[in-house]
């Protein structure tokens, strides 16, 4: 049963503020429950994340720590929008999750595939994805940021792709929800 009285955050409570992450404790009004519901919501940055598809059809992965998890995990480059969040800043993350973690450019388009929220009970992050064209190697190389350990960055072809999935080794909701997006847009094989 629902009403239609609007979402309204009662009460707040910051539990922990960093440039990355804010955690607090929430009383929220819902259409269902008009009183109010206490939540612990953590709140992320918008983040992009893009799929780099090379002239040859191969996508380029990135082999990076996850210390949350303790894993070292193949994925595809991801990153946080700084400063204002629209779709000009959104576009220009993606380009620049490419060079910086992959170490390439887009020649040819940037296809914009919406978005997800990475994990509804208990984050607001909202990840938007892309298949960038065409990439090629950057004459710069990668820039990785001083937080980031990023081992290894490799072409995969489809085939491979699927096979990592299928396997278990590709885990993280990011390269999951942009490879189901390309699949169900068909984009992809």
């Amino acid at each position: 049963m629902s009403s239609n009285q609007p979402w309204r955050i009662l009460r707040s409570e910051s539990l922990c503020d960093t440039p990355y992450l804010q955690v607090s404790r929430e009383h929220v009004a819902t259409p269902s429950r008009p009183n109010g519901v206490t939540w612990m919501i953590a709140r992320r940055h918008t983040a992009a994340v893009v799929a780099p598809r090379t002239v040859d059809g191969k996508f380029i992965l990135i082999r990076q720590e996850r210390i949350a998890v303790q894993k070292v995990l193949w994925e595809f480059p991801a990153g946080q929008v700084d400063g204002e969040v629209n779709e000009a800043s959104i576009y220009q993350t993606a380009l620049r999750e490419l060079g910086e973690e992959a170490g390439v450019s887009c020649s040819s388009e940037l296809v914009g595939l919406g978005y997800f929220f990475s994990s509804v009970g208990f984050t607001d992050e909202c990840c938007h994805l892309f298949l960038a064209r065409d990439v090629i190697p950057r004459a710069e190389g990668f820039d990785h940021d001083e937080h980031e350990a990023i081992i290894e960055v490799r072409a995969f072809s489809e085939s491979e792709l699927v096979q990592l999935i299928g396997s278990g080794e590709i885990v993280d909701s990011n390269t999951l929800a942009t490879y189901a997006r390309l699949k169900a847009r068909r984009l992809i094989e």
